[in-house]
């Protein structure tokens, strides 16, 4: 079974998630510092989650056995870590976080200087360092340093001179931030800054998630959306364990798609002539309202390390995922929460979010699960028979298909012996039409097992 995914190492603590692994883990990303002749140097933080303390001793000391000196932030989030590793002047940032999965969950993820996460290549050398125990341990004179570090402060500096702080203290926002016990401190520091009156709701780092479960879900959130409503307040932001999500509720206590969000995010920061990269389970209304600018998508596979790496390629101004990732390539390629939360009150502080949202096309939409057995197998007879069936079919990412009125995507969950079936369509005639042809597609490649 492989280590990594797309986001690094992530499981359950004692299980997948492991001291052993992570102290293997630091062994090989130092080595490999060293083998690349790369500054071999590490900064490392991690989300409140009480595991993540002996899984950073752990990470320390296997980066330090390699010669590798550590910088310790401690308790930071996912977006601090990794914009600190051009501010340490170090080679790679180490996130212990488990992101918003549960709290029985902890893991590892890797940034590089540039802001990205570690990409396939870099992340299978990791793993094969790991696997062969490939690395080499220096002497008592030769182990690398320990020291510590905080991070916090200068990304909320940073925050506050990234927007436009003038027009954000003009408008006097009232926001409600929902920190969702997690490591997103940051935000409060930055908006309060800016000068907006910010309530917090879960606020206090608690690694067991007492106040909601981590994901910021419409679900999840909606003791932020009726505290929005109630107090009048002009939005809310709601963050995960780490922060490199958020997800928002406009001044009417609606809490916003994450398609909608995208496209807000989207069209502010893009410019006629230049393209957006989004995952192929983007809502069609997205790349409609982009058109009618003149701004063009790019599609990815689901997962923000896909989305980062286009939004690294020329003439892409934003990258973003639907379940709360914003990239603005030009400032960094991580997903910083923070920096979007900013910049959502600069959109704030110009016009009401929720007269933004009504402005947005909205499409009729369904998606399920299948579950399956054999989702490997099922997924190629999908395959094969939509490439046959359709003249517009794509396979980034499962299968997807696509017609003049709208589109389906059959795709295997990456965690689960599922394989998701999602349509869209302008009209809802026509989408029940797509979701019951995508539907029969897989129920009958299951029936051939």
């Amino acid at each position: 079974m492989a280590l990594f995914g797309t986001s690094g190492v992530r499981g359950p603590v004692g299980e997948t998630v492991t001291a052993a692994v992570a102290l293997d883990v630091g062994r090989a990303v130092g080595a490999d510092l060293a083998a690349r002749d790369e500054l071999r140097r590490a900064v490392v933080g991690r989300d409140p989650r009480d595991s993540g303390r002996l899984l950073v001793d752990a990470l320390a000391a296997g980066l330090r056995e390699t010669g590798t000196d550590v910088i310790d932030l401690g308790l930071a989030s996912t977006p601090t870590v990794a914009r600190a590793v051009e501010w340490e002047d170090a080679g790679v940032g180490v996130a212990v976080t488990a992101s918003h999965n549960p709290a029985p969950d902890n893991g590892i993820k890797l940034w590089q200087p540039s802001g990205q996460a570690y990409d396939e290549p870099r992340r299978a050398e990791i793993e094969r360092r790991v696997e062969a125990g490939r690395w080499n341990l220096e002497a008592w004179d030769g182990l690398g340093n320990r020291t510590t570090a905080d991070a916090a402060g200068r990304h909320a500096d940073w925050l506050v001179a990234a927007v436009d702080a003038e027009a954000v203290r003009a408008a006097d926002l009232d926001v409600v931030v929902d920190v969702g016990n997690g490591a997103g401190g940051v935000t409060v520091d930055a908006l309060a800054a800016l000068g907006c009156h910010v309530e917090t709701l879960n606020a206090q780092p608690d690694g067991s998630f007492p106040g909601r479960p981590s994901e910021p879900t419409a679900e999840n959130c909606a003791s932020l959306a009726s505290l929005v409503r109630e107090s009048d307040a002009d939005l809310g932001i709601a963050h995960d364990g780490d922060a490199d999500r958020l997800r928002a509720v406009a001044g009417d206590g609606t809490f916003l798609s994450g398609d909608a969000t995208l496209a807000l995010f989207a069209g502010a920061a893009a410019e006629a002539g230049e393209r957006v990269a989004v995952p192929v389970d983007t809502s069609l209304a997205v790349e409609d309202y982009l058109a009618e600018r003149g701004v063009g998508v790019e599609r990815t596979p689901v997962g923000d390390v896909y989305v980062a790496a286009a939004a690294a390629e020329a003439g892409v101004a934003f990258g973003g995922e639907p379940s709360g990732a914003w990239i603005w390539p030009e400032e960094t390629l991580c997903p910083d929460g923070p920096y979007a939360a900013c910049k959502l009150v600069e959109l704030a502080a110009e016009r009401p979010l929720a007269e933004r949202a009504a402005a947005l096309p909205s499409y009729p939409l369904r998606r399920d699960a299948v579950e399956v057995a054999e989702k490997t197998a099922v997924m190629e007879r999908v395959r094969e028979h939509t490439l046959a069936a359709f003249d517009s079919v794509t396979t980034l990412d499962g299968v997807r298909v696509e017609t003049e009125e709208g589109w389906f995507l059959l795709r295997a969950s990456g965690t689960q012996p599922l394989v998701r079936v999602t349509a869209e369509a302008r009209e809802e005639k026509r989408m029940a039409e797509l979701f019951e042809t995508a539907r029969g597609i897989v129920d009958d490649a299951v029936g051939q097992n």
